[in-house]
């Protein structure tokens, strides 16, 4: 589904020019959930995106589903997201002039694709996150676990193809974070969804099939689940 060939990321600081990512290469089948792991600068978050295409290596090469994504411009890129990809991030990005079914019909709507089946979709989506009841509020009127929730629901709401979350459960105490753990593990399965998912969390980690772990933009530890 994704294979990451010689990847570099520099950047310029004042007069240094800083590596962040140094010449990765790999490859993330189909379904699988993958944790990307590392201490803070490490270089996770700007792998993650990287693969997303919400940022432009300084060489190497990216393919989503046997498109190389570095030589696409950005309308062929946010098509391509619009479609393929989904995104979860630790700040929740709602809009709060929506009530929480809106929000999770958003990305359809945004594409004009299927106006008939977007609210059975969104209904269908928030009851699987157990947010069925609280459809006609709006992000003020929701805990931070709930609004996480709806943002979990509207990622889905494409079926994606790939699922990229930033430290999903970083605003949340242990017992919301957990849950939106089994609602990742769990739409991640019956969704037949690709996940990728950065996190400082080992509890989140020990659920993948195959845990990345970066030190200094280079890849350290790539173990995949022995059971």
């Amino acid at each position: 589904m994704i294979t990451v060939r010689n990847l570099v990321k520099t950047i310029r600081h004042e007069a240094h020019t800083v590596e962040i990512i140094r010449d990765i290469t790999f490859e993330i089948p189909d379904r699988q959930f993958t944790a990307i792991m590392g201490p803070s600068g490490s270089g996770k978050s700007t792998l993650l995106g990287l693969m997303a295409g919400l940022d432009w290596p300084t060489s190497g090469q990216i393919e989503i589903d046997g498109v190389d994504i570095t030589q696409l411009n950005e309308d062929q890129m946010a098509a391509l997201r619009g479609r393929k990809l989904g995104f979860v991030f630790q700040a929740y990005h709602l809009v709060p002039t929506l009530t929480a079914i809106e929000n999770v019909m958003l990305p359809m709507e945004m594409l004009g694709d299927e106006r008939d089946g977007a609210f059975p979709r969104a209904e269908h989506l928030l009851k699987s996150v157990g947010l069925h009841d609280r459809s006609a509020h709006y992000p003020t009127q929701l805990s931070g676990g709930e609004q996480q929730r709806v943002a979990l629901a509207r990622a889905f709401m494409m079926r994606p193809s790939i699922l990229f979350a930033d430290e999903p459960t970083g605003n949340l105490d242990s017992t919301n974070g957990k849950h939106v753990l089994e609602l990742l593990w769990e739409l991640n399965k019956t969704e037949g969804t690709t996940l990728i998912l950065v996190t400082h969390d080992e509890t989140l980690a020990s659920r993948a099939d195959r845990r990345i772990v970066l030190s200094d933009g280079r890849i350290v530890l790539d173990a995949r689940d022995s059971q």
